[in-house]
């Protein structure tokens, strides 16, 4: 029996800039038996990946972390701030796929990440920005060879991107921002179950702000599946899926991304298409008023932006591009 072995992270709850991305990653264990703990995948796939950057240094492991320790400050000189963040998604996207994509765009249609349709987003960039494709390329060789060696398979890897006026919408029709999470989270479910096949399914989601009981939000977003509770405490929520569970389980629990890989990764990709959706904001807002410093849409940094921006944009641009509290 094969297991299905999801993870689901976002990035960008909080700003009042950009676009809230909520990532996907859904790994076919080979070997599993009905009843054991989900696999660590660091520990299987070891001889392609580690934990942290300290394990990475000095070896060809790539870091498979929670993105928040990937992605570098920007006031580091000597490396790119994205450069563990693009070797990782890039490295395994290419495991899947065969190839590198050669700009932002490819990866965006690649992860199913669609970007908003305003002007501050129209403008693509080359990849990789922090490595080089021949670099990458012995990566993705190194990965789909532990892969294959440990019978580990990556289906999916995604990312729904809520643009500034989506998420504005959830906010006012249903008086809350968590529901913009909430929608992208039920969407990545419906692809995971649609995945199942023969197989077991197992998903990690890391814990959607204060909420302790996930089971209505489940079965909202899986309509025709039973969804029974199996424990609730506040170190994890868990819920089986279908008539007696046979379709599987899905848990939600703090800091998930520290312990289980397909999380790490879905905050990783998630993470990686935020960014690179800010590159691109900036890019356009900086070519319109030059002496504008850019912005990570972080809500006392988006302030002082907002200030700097000032009259260079007009009230319906501030409408459009301002997130709801």
């Amino acid at each position: 029996m094969a297991l299905l072995y999801a993870g689901i992270d976002e990035a960008g709850y909080g700003p009042m800039l950009g676009p809230l991305c909520v990532g996907l990653s859904v790994f076919r264990v080979e070997g599993w038996t009905e009843g054991e703990p989900s696999p660590d995948l660091w520990q299987t796939l070891s001889g392609g990946v580690c934990r942290t950057l300290t394990e990475a240094r000095g070896t060809k492991l790539i870091p498979i972390a929670d993105s928040k320790k990937l992605k570098l400050s920007n006031q580091v000189k000597t490396k790119h701030p994205l450069v563990h963040l693009e070797r990782g998604v890039l490295a395994f996207n290419g495991a899947r796929s065969g190839d590198l994509p050669a700009s932002d765009d490819g990866l965006f249609e690649r992860l199913g990440a669609a970007p908003a349709a305003e002007a501050w987003y129209g403008e693509p960039a080359s990849l990789p920005v922090g490595t080089t494709e021949g670099e990458l390329r012995l990566d993705v060789a190194s990965l789909r060879k532990t892969l294959a060696t440990a019978g580990v398979e990556l289906v999916h890897l995604g990312v729904r991107w809520v643009g500034e006026s989506d998420f504005n919408r959830i906010v006012r029709e249903t008086g809350t921002k968590a529901e913009a999470t909430l929608g992208a989270v039920g969407a990545h479910l419906r692809d995971v179950v649609d995945e199942i096949e023969q197989d077991t399914l197992r998903v990690v989601c890391d814990r959607l702000g204060g909420r302790t009981k996930c089971g209505p939000l489940v079965a909202r977003e899986l309509p025709g599946i039973p969804v029974s509770l199996v424990r609730e405490n506040p170190e994890l929520g868990e819920y089986a899926l279908g008539d007696g569970g046979q379709l599987g389980r899905i848990a939600f629990m703090p800091e998930a991304e520290e312990k289980h890989l397909p999380v790490a990764l879905a905050s990783m990709a998630a993470k990686l298409v935020r960014e690179l959706a800010m590159a691109r904001f900036n890019r356009y807002w900086s070519a319109r008023v030059p002496e504008l410093k850019p912005t990570a849409g972080y809500v006392q940094d988006a302030k002082r932006w907002l200030g700097e921006v000032g009259e260079s944009i007009t009230a319906d641009e501030r409408r459009r591009l301002v997130r709801l509290a």
